[in-house]
């Protein structure tokens, strides 16, 4: 599971103003869609399908209290499966997309609101998705084909639009000073991670965990090498079991 957080920008990506100009991007595969004769998903949130354009907007840009003018109002998020990963989350479009806000309600937003370490719970979260199905999307990253994926814009205020949150601060579980909490997206990462596994029975292998990535990309050779062993390890496990099992259960020849 890819999840990224598009870093603030002059273009789309603007979260310093109305989020307009990010929702009516999110919109621009449904023309095209509906001119194929395809089904369209609205934007959705924690309870409700189907929700138009104009409320999201209303709803993200009035939820602003005590934020300066140049502070961000919001913040975007991809959520992007594997090819494997959507697999599991069903045979047809339709069944992935349920799976994928199933996956939104349950696992990723109360992992979000969790992380904050402020006691917050997806019910404080306010949030909009909606899900893209772009085959000729360049975000490779996924490694996923059919390219299904979810975008989520996240106010900076919470629902009460008292408290003010970040996925982007540098603070982690910070106990003393003026800011309490913060967010390890480290953390989110990975609990986001299993929890997808938990909710859709994913088998996951070691090479397609964060973990593995995470250690390859940024750890010391020493940390690469750990990993890399215990992938060998995992793999002469799993042809040993292999083995077993077929001296169990032989194969029977067939004419």
């Amino acid at each position: 599971m890819n999840i990224d957080f598009p870093p603030p920008s002059k273009g789309t990506y603007n979260n310093a103003g109305s989020s307009r100009q990010l929702c009516n991007y999110l919109e621009h595969e449904d023309i095209e869609r509906m001119k194929q004769g395809i089904y369209t998903e609205g934007f959705f949130n924690l309870t409700d399908d189907n929700i138009y354009k104009s409320q999201v907007i209303k709803d993200i840009d009035k939820n602003i209290g005590q934020l300066l003018k140049t502070d961000a109002k919001f913040y975007a998020i991809h959520v992007s499966p594997s090819e494997k990963e959507l697999r599991a989350m069903g045979n047809t479009e339709q069944e992935q997309t349920e799976a994928m806000k199933r996956y939104i309600r349950e696992i990723f937003i109360p992992e979000y609101a969790k992380n904050f370490n402020k006691g917050l719970e997806s019910e404080d979260i306010k949030f909009y998705g909606k899900i893209h199905f772009d085959r000729n999307s360049t975000r490779s990253e996924s490694n996923n084909q059919n390219n299904m994926h979810c975008h989520l814009i996240v106010s900076r205020k919470g629902q009460s639009n008292k408290i003010k949150i970040s996925p982007l601060t540098n603070h982690r579980n910070t106990k003393e000073g003026a800011i309490k909490g913060g967010f390890d997206r480290t953390n989110l990462f990975q609990q986001a991670e299993y929890g997808f596994d938990r909710l859709f029975g994913y088998d996951r292998q070691l090479t397609e965990s964060f973990e593995y990535y995470n250690t390859m990309k940024n750890s010391s050779i020493t940390d690469q090498l750990k990993i890399q062993e215990k992938q060998i390890a995992g793999e002469r496990e799993n042809m040993q079991i292999g083995i077993s099992a077929e001296k169990i259960f032989p194969k029977k020849n067939t004419i």
